[in-house]
């Protein structure tokens, strides 16, 4: 067993605080975990781990070898990102993350279209709505909407995605539509756990910033479980309008404040390298860039018309 994978096994364990997560994130059993741990242990002459009802914490010589383990695991990782972008071919595995609604609707089908155009390029996509560090676990392009997290890697802006504030119609019927920001207060936000928790959101008008005040009901990471509770009139949330543009047309979501919108959402590609030159990464990342240009601007928000009535006979 080489040392920098008994090395990277101690720094999962403690990045996990548990033996079994760490196992599964190294893709081993846990007694492997464990007998890697007391290899290094052993190796080092140190208690490293500490085994507790809650978990594993470290020692303080498992701090320091910890430290110093994430530097040279960031160095050796850099290392192999970069000899990576020396690679001019259009083949071997490409593995990428992205959050399940752009998966969904943008990254997953660029990627099927890529398939057919490069039979030499296999692609590992995971839909995951969690932060993941690219280097750490050997992605070679992330895309994140939002908020990125740690991360080792580099990342720069690609689009942006017009954002609304939205409801069930009966939802606003019961706690009254807002007429301005400051109404805001007496709805419950339901929240995705990776956006602020500050007591006021952004809304603009005109370009001018608005406050407004937030109180939040529900919060979670999964957007098909907030959306759902959305649409159990258990609040409102702030959500990317190309996502919910069936959902408006039918009439089932409303806007709240048409005239105040929040700040648009940030897509970011997150990518191990900064000076990669092969091209995979552009020919996968102009692709889903052009994918995202290409989404509809313009979604009414309206609910159609009811059809007229029939004319009597």
């Amino acid at each position: 067993m080489d040392r920098l994978s008994l090395l990277d096994t101690l720094v999962t364990a403690l990045d996990e605080g548990s033996l079994n997560r760490a196992a599964k994130r190294r893709e081993m059993t846990q007694s492997a975990v464990s007998q890697q741990i007391a290899q290094l242990e052993a190796l080092l002459g140190q208690q490293l781990l500490l085994r507790t009802p809650r978990g594993v914490k470290a020692t303080r010589a498992g701090d320091l070898v910890a430290s110093h383990a994430r530097r040279l695991l960031s160095g050796y990782d850099h290392l192999r990102a970069d000899l990576a972008g020396l690679d001019q071919s259009l083949s071997g595995t490409f593995r990428i993350s992205v959050s399940t609604f752009l998966g969904r609707m943008v990254v997953g089908p660029a990627l099927l279209d890529l398939d057919q155009a490069h039979p030499d390029l296999t692609f590992v996509m995971r839909t995951e709505d969690r932060f993941v560090d690219v280097i750490r676990e050997n992605y070679d392009l992330a895309i994140r909407s939002g908020r990125l997290g740690d991360t080792d890697g580099y990342a720069r802006k690609i689009a942006e995605l017009e954002a609304v504030l939205v409801a069930t119609p009966d939802y606003l019927d019961q706690v009254g539509r807002p007429k301005k920001p400051a109404d805001m207060h007496r709805l419950k936000l339901i929240l995705r756990n990776e956006e602020h928790e500050a007591p006021y959101m952004a809304l603009f008008r005109n370009g001018a910033e608005h406050q407004a005040p937030i109180r939040v009901g529900f919060t979670a990471d999964d957007p098909d479980l907030i959306l759902r509770a959305v649409l159990n009139g258990s609040g409102y949330t702030r959500v990317p309008k190309i996502l919910i543009a069936d959902a408006l047309q039918s009439g089932a979501l409303e806007v709240i404040l048409p005239d105040y919108p929040p700040a648009p959402k940030e897509i970011f590609a997150v990518y191990p390298s900064r000076h990669a030159s092969g091209r995979r990464l552009p020919v996968v990342l102009n692709t889903i860039q052009s994918r995202l240009n290409d989404l509809p601007k313009e979604i009414p928000t309206d609910p159609p018309p009811a059809p007229a009535p029939p004319r009597p006979p």
